[in-house]
């Protein structure tokens, strides 16, 4: 109570004494402070500091400096005497993340449930609780002293021990609040640099004071490994470097380097840690005067192993690889190096050049010296990989700091082997290779190589089928840059690129061995013609010149002048802005002590509410009884929450529960009893209220209406007199407008004839114009159609010329296909005809009663023997037979022998020649006519007449009188019959019976 009552009226009793007592102030201040810390009351203290902070700071600071010692000491203290008491609480404090949120929510619950006495609670928190005190007082005290230059000297220190604190107590989110606090208090320096009392940076101390802090938080980033801070702390310091006019102490500057060179390893960036070292190096050899041979020796060392390492060629990360950040990287190296003050990105061939130009090869271990000609002078591939091993298995044995370069080195050596080789060999066996290379196996090497073969820095193939390396030898590995390192001959891929340089060169060399003075005599004429030109404009030049010196210092005055005038109007506004900057510093010191002191009210509310909830907590605890609560401590009940007071008291209140719920019960149904009475006794009175405040309502209204009927009323009394005062006046008025308005149309008048006459001549120039463009217009459009009718002319003749030349075609197609069409028909009627004659040919194999019987075996319609002799033209002889029977019999074959001879009329059938041949008759069917016949006029000839008639007329044997007679004409195929049929073939050709085969 004693010290909340101080907390909420120590800022009105340092108000009350407006001067500083240093006698009177610092003990209070102090005893305050020393209670705060009892209580772990850091906002209260911070309230007390900053009042005091106000009383002291014009008039003693080393107070300010002395009081803020102590609190920090106190609380300090206090937190190493909880470590030592709670050693084992160390594990569980360790697993809070954040010092703000102590307990969450499922800590509370669980606190809740579980089955743990307040004892065993209370050792587990004895150590957070004063950590988180301990920094908040740090956060507190850092944002009192920020921006202030008396006691800048103390806000380092602070900064440097919270950094400490960190580093103690392993708080790694703590220390990400306090870099960004830093930081945001270094902006508000840059930001309010003209404030009263704020910091310059541009003071080398001042300065020197931040790169220490920035340093020393460097460093300690480093130890607690968060490297994303160390990384932001260099960038910090880069730009503390960029403010300062002049550069850093030199020892700052070799432990900058040194830190950087630390987390470049880290990062595994071999590129940048080389540089890193190689500036701290070049330092501390210029520098540091007191520096050993044995300390240079093992720089020098650091910086060669460092170089060696970097890979060849400058690989990408494993996450640039995939997502092919080239661009990126490139910003990403630009930014590196301005943190080491270069340029331009650092490459491994630089650095090597950087090493022979300051001869560091040579001051390295003698175990070492060799290393560097080996890898980067010498071309001895077969040896090169052992010489390096057994030289790194040395180093490592001797130089243990040293061995985290021993596996780059060794991996650079590889890939120059590789590069050697393929100078040398067209083809190798991996085998060779890999004897080649004591300390790697064939899988390794094959992924060692195959990024550098990838990207074309290594020109190489593996054939898997032979087990050979296949070293490049076409274009395709053409790359713009040449390989670094020992070179014995150049690559083909490499000559390809150099045959028009040399092409050149020989071309040049031959033309001065055939003209050995022509280049002498270029260069005499060139001279006579630039003699011969500066006589000609030598006067003109030196005018020129002379007006050029004239012109130029009258522009130098003229700009002297402009800047003078430009420096006194800066300096105005300068003056106009610190005056500005002045005014609204009192209004913001007004505004910040409004503020305050509003919080200050605020807290003290809250500071009652309190008081008011412990009050509460002890009715609480009267209310339950003390038979929960036995057992514990005054200063334990203090501390307990009300939460735990519950929970505590939790099985005492389930035994009183159910009585509680009756009692509630009862209570619930009274009310509901006495606000039914209530209801039913108010209805009459409320609508009596309701009746009184409606005439009330009325009688108003009706005042006022009246009070607004006479308003207007007066109203246009007024209006009327005032219209009555005015009348007087309106001659007055008409007699000024009337003289107005003659003197505005005179004008008028004259202004008009003026405008119509300039019109009448615009008019006029518009006509001339006008017509000039018509006639202009009409030649144009007569042009235009003299050009149309003469190009549709020429298109008609043109559409003329196409249409003949189409119907001439049209013409000659259609006599072409007629032709096509009539050779078609002969070749059709030829082979038709020659099909034709086949058939007889074959049918005049066999016998006529043969060929009979054949008709009538094949089921053929019959016909009479008279009939078919008659149609085959037998009419005329006949076969002699037994009897004499005048018509032959079946028997009566040649190939037979019959009862009879033959007649005497004529010749045996064995001696007719192929012309006597009786030509055989087609087997005909009938086909019923479904359609009718075209006409006469449209009918086609019968193939069978056409064939006869290029075959010519029928012959038949010779009869008894020995004449041959023409055989009457059978219809052809397709000809019409009498009785409407028409005949067609018949689908099966005439075989000879099987008696004859």
């Amino acid at each position: 109570a004693v010290v909340s009552t101080q907390s909420g009226h120590y800022g009105r009793g340092m108000r009350r004494h407006k001067q500083y007592q240093h006698d009177v102030h610092e003990p209070i201040i102090t005893q305050y402070l020393s209670l705060c810390v009892e209580l772990k009351k850091g906002h209260a203290a911070k309230e007390g500091l900053y009042q005091y902070k106000i009383l002291t700071q014009n008039t003693d600071i080393n107070s300010l400096e002395k009081v803020i010692r102590q609190f920090v000491k106190m609380a300090e203290v206090r937190a190493e005497a909880a470590s030592k008491e709670a050693k084992a609480a160390m594990l569980e404090m360790n697993v809070i993340e954040d010092l703000d949120v102590v307990y969450t929510p499922e800590k509370l619950m669980l606190a809740t449930v579980s089955g743990e006495d307040s004892q065993d609670r209370a050792d587990r928190t004895v150590l957070t609780p004063w950590v988180k005190f301990l920094w908040e007082v740090y956060r507190h005290v850092l944002d009192i002293l920020k921006n202030n230059n008396k006691v800048e000297k103390l806000y380092q220190d602070m900064a440097q021990q919270a950094f400490t604190f960190c580093i103690k107590y392993e708080r790694k989110a703590e220390f990400r609040k306090l870099s960004d606090s830093v930081r945001n208090h270094l902006n508000l320096i840059i930001k309010h640099s003209h404030q009263t009392n704020s910091i310059n940076l541009n003071d080398p101390v001042s300065l020197q004071l931040h790169l220490d802090t920035r340093l020393y938080q460097l460093d300690c980033a480093i130890k607690i490994s968060l490297w994303q801070e160390a990384i932001k702390t260099i960038n910090d310091i880069h730009a503390l470097m960029q403010l300062s006019k002049k550069k850093p102490k030199p020892q700052a500057l070799a432990n900058y380097y040194k830190k950087q060179a630390l987390v470049f390893s880290k990062a595994n960036n071999r590129l940048f840690e080389a540089c890193a070292l190689m500036k701290h190096y070049q330092l501390v050899y210029d520098q540091k005067k007191t520096a050993t041979e044995e300390e240079k020796q093992s720089l020098a060392s650091g910086v060669l192993m460092a170089t060696l390492a970097i890979p060849l060629p400058s690989s990408l990360s494993d996450t640039e690889k995939y997502l092919d950040l080239q661009n990126s990287t490139k910003d990403k190296n630009i930014t590196l190096a301005s943190y080491l003050d270069l340029a331009h990105a650092p490459t491994r061939d630089s650095l090597l050049a950087d090493l022979v130009k300051h001869g560091i090869e040579g001051k390295v271990y003698p175990e070492l010296q060799p290393l560097f000609t080996i890898l980067e002078v010498d071309f001895q591939p077969l040896t090169l990989c052992k010489k390096v091993d057994t030289m790194l298995i040395q180093v490592e044995k001797l130089y243990p700091d040293l061995k985290q370069y021993t596996k780059d080195v060794r991996e650079v050596a590889v890939l120059r082997l590789m590069r050697q080789l393929a100078q040398v060999y067209d083809k190798i066996s991996i085998s060779k290779v890999v004897s080649l290379i004591p300390y790697i196996e064939p899988l390794e090497l094959e992924l060692l190589i195959i990024g550098p073969a990838k990207s074309l820095d290594l020109q190489l193939r593996i054939d898997y089928a032979t087990g050979t390396y296949i070293f490049g030898s076409t274009i395709q590995y053409q790359r713009e840059d040449i390989a670094s390192g020992p070179t014995v001959q150049q690559m083909p891929s490499e000559m390809f690129r150099s045959q028009l340089v040399s092409l050149f060169s020989a071309l040049d060399k031959s033309v001065a061995l055939i003209s050995p003075n022509r280049k002498q005599q270029m260069k005499d004429q060139l001279r006579q013609e630039a003699i011969a030109a500066y006589h000609r404009s030598a006067k003109k030049d030196q005018q020129n010149m002379m007006r050029r010196k004239e012109m130029i210092e009258s522009r130098k005055e003229f700009y002297e002048n402009l800047n003078t005038e430009k420096e006194k109007k800066e300096l105005q506004e300068k003056e106009k802005h610190r005056k500005e900057a002045e005014r609204a510093e009192i209004k913001r010191r007004g505004e910040e002590e409004k503020r305050r002191t509003e919080e200050r009210c605020q807290r003290e509310e809250k500071h009652k509410d309190k008081l008011l909830k412990m009050e509460k907590v002890k009715k609480l605890m009267e209310h339950m009884g003390e038979k929960p609560f036995e057992g514990l401590t005054e200063e334990e009940l203090l501390n307990m929450t009300e939460e735990d007071l519950l929970a505590r008291g939790l099985d005492h209140m389930s035994k009183e529960k159910s009585d509680l719920q009756q009692k509630m019960k009862q209570v619930e149904k009274r009310l509901d009893y006495f606000t039914r009475a209530q209801r039913l006794v108010e209805i009459p009175k409320l609508k009596k209220e309701w009746e009184k405040a409606k005439e009330d309502d009325k009688v108003w209204w009706e005042q006022k209406e009246n009070e607004r009927i006479e308003m207007t009323i007066k109203k246009r009394e007024q209006e009327i007199s005032t219209r009555q005062r005015l009348l007087r006046m309106v001659d007055d008025k008409k007699m000024f407008e009337a003289t107005v308005l003659e003197a505005k149309e005179a004008a008028f008048n004259s202004e008009l004839e003026r405008f119509e006459s300039e019109l009448e001549q615009i008019r006029a120039q518009r006509k001339e114009a006008k017509k000039l463009e018509i006639l202009k217009k009409l030649a144009e459009d007569r042009k235009k159609e003299e050009l149309a009718r003469a190009a549709e002319e020429k298109k008609r003749k043109q559409d003329e010329e196409n249409a003949r030349f189409k119907k001439e075609k049209e013409e000659s197609d259609r006599e072409a296909l007629k032709i096509k069409e009539a050779r078609e028909k002969r070749e059709r009627e030829v082979e038709e005809n020659k099909r034709r004659k086949e058939q007889y040919d074959d049918r005049d194999r066999y016998p006529p009663r043969d060929r009979d019987r054949g008709d009538k075996d094949r089921g053929g319609f019959y016909r009479p023997r008279q009939q078919r002799d008659r149609d085959e033209g037998f009419d005329n002889w006949r076969r002699g037979g037994g009897g004499g029977n005048s018509t032959p019999s079946r028997n009566d074959s040649p190939r037979r022998g019959g009862g009879g001879g033959r007649g005497n009329d004529g010749p045996p059938p064995s001696s007719r020649t192929d012309e006597e041949a009786r030509p055989q008759r087609k087997k005909l069917q009938l086909q019923k006519r479904t359609v009718p016949l075209p006409s006469t006029d449209d009918r086609r000839e019968p193939v069978g007449s056409a064939q006869r008639s290029e075959m010519g007329p029928r012959t038949i044997p010779e009869g008894r009188d020995g004449q041959q007679r023409s055989a009457p004409r059978s219809r052809g195929d397709g000809e019409e019959q009498e009785d409407g049929f028409q005949t067609v073939p018949s689908k099966k050709a005439w075989r000879p019976s099987r008696k004859y085969q």
